[in-house]
């Protein structure tokens, strides 16, 4: 059967974050530490000073190159490439110490605000600075007493607890010794981002949200294209067995449901649902350039098919392996 894991590889290489956006990234990052410890030793030296922690995708080495979106800046069109880092603001000390939810974002939006020439953006769960090139630094602000769960200064929740120190650990546990999944996380990062890039007004899943759901979910095998086809099987069986769509955090807060405000259930699985339907038509394919193809209508040109062959591979037989859900495993890791 076709084999496509070599196009899967060099997709990677395509869709890893680039080093020189890393380099922007930890600039802009370093530059709005600077900026908020140089203006709390000045404006608030009587008051705890602020930590910092890198969080997300960009610490867990699961961020992915955007794909640029046209825009208006100046009545000129301007391609904008929407990356960004989390780098949490930590204040720990005594309960008593603590300031309410709106002095620390205030504190935090006044000490960036003219960073980057734009405004800005007080969300509820951090303060956002955007660079003129659309990647953007969030950070979200915590208070810890010590030996405690830490809380987010939530604007519209005020303080709850959570921790993405713990969630960060939780996925290097998973991926542990384990590169193919940190693959297939970008390569569901990478589906979402053109599923958002060409279907306007519809939104996929966050990149936490399809993280956790990989690793619910993963099938392992030799090649990423078996392992990508069986791990998206096994989520649509995850969803279609969901009353409600569902994704709960595997940490604190382990309650929450990160899809409860999700607006767009029925396009996921629409979009799901036909990239199954393709992934294993191309597994199942004798042609390599057509099974690649197949892959490319769900993950756009980024996925080349240049050095995909145009011939039979039908001596070449696969035997799909059966479907395990929930973090089950075939019997090679890859």
């Amino acid at each position: 059967m076709a084999n496509n894991h070599e196009q899967f590889t060099d997709f990677d290489g395509v869709i890893i974050l680039t080093d020189s956006r890393t380099k922007s990234l930890k600039k802009s990052r370093k530059k709005l530490r600077d900026r908020i410890r140089d203006d709390f030793k000045e404006n608030h030296k009587d008051d705890i000073q602020p930590k910092f922690w890198s969080q997300g995708s960009f610490q867990m080495g699961t961020a992915v190159n955007p794909i640029g979106r046209v825009v208006k800046e100046d009545g000129k069109d301007v391609t904008i490439y929407k990356y960004d880092v989390d780098d949490g603001i930590y204040f720990v000390g005594e309960l008593s110490e603590r300031k309410s939810v709106t002095t620390y974002h205030n504190w935090i939006y006044d000490a960036v605000d003219g960073h980057t020439g734009k405004s800005p953006i007080d969300k509820n769960t951090c303060v956002r600075s955007v660079f003129y090139d659309g990647h953007h630094i969030d950070q979200p602000i915590y208070f810890e007493v010590e030996g405690n769960i830490p809380q987010l200064a939530h604007k519209a929740k005020d303080w709850i607890d959570s921790d993405p120190r713990e969630f960060t650990n939780w996925f290097e546990e998973a991926a542990k010794d384990k590169p193919q999944l940190k693959r297939l996380v970008r390569y569901f990062k990478a589906w979402c981002d053109y599923q958002n890039f060409k279907n306007a007004g519809k939104k996929m899943p966050s990149g936490m949200v399809m993280t956790i759901w990989v690793i619910e979910n993963v099938s392992y095998n030799d090649r990423d294209d078996v392992a990508m086809k069986d791990t998206l099987a096994n989520l649509k069986n995850t969803i279609d067995a969901q009353v409600k769509l569902t994704c709960k955090r595997p940490t604190v807060p382990t309650d929450e449901n990160l899809m409860e405000d999700y607006k767009c259930a029925d396009f996921f699985k629409e979009r799901l649902s036909a990239f199954v339907n393709s992934a294993k038509q191309a597994v199942n394919e004798t042609n390599q350039k057509t099974a690649c193809g197949k892959w490319q209508l769900h993950f756009g040109d980024r996925f080349s098919c240049a050095n995909a062959k145009d011939e039979d591979e039908q001596a070449n037989t696969y035997r799909s392996p059966a479907i395990v859900a929930s973090n089950a495993k075939s019997a090679k890791e890859a």
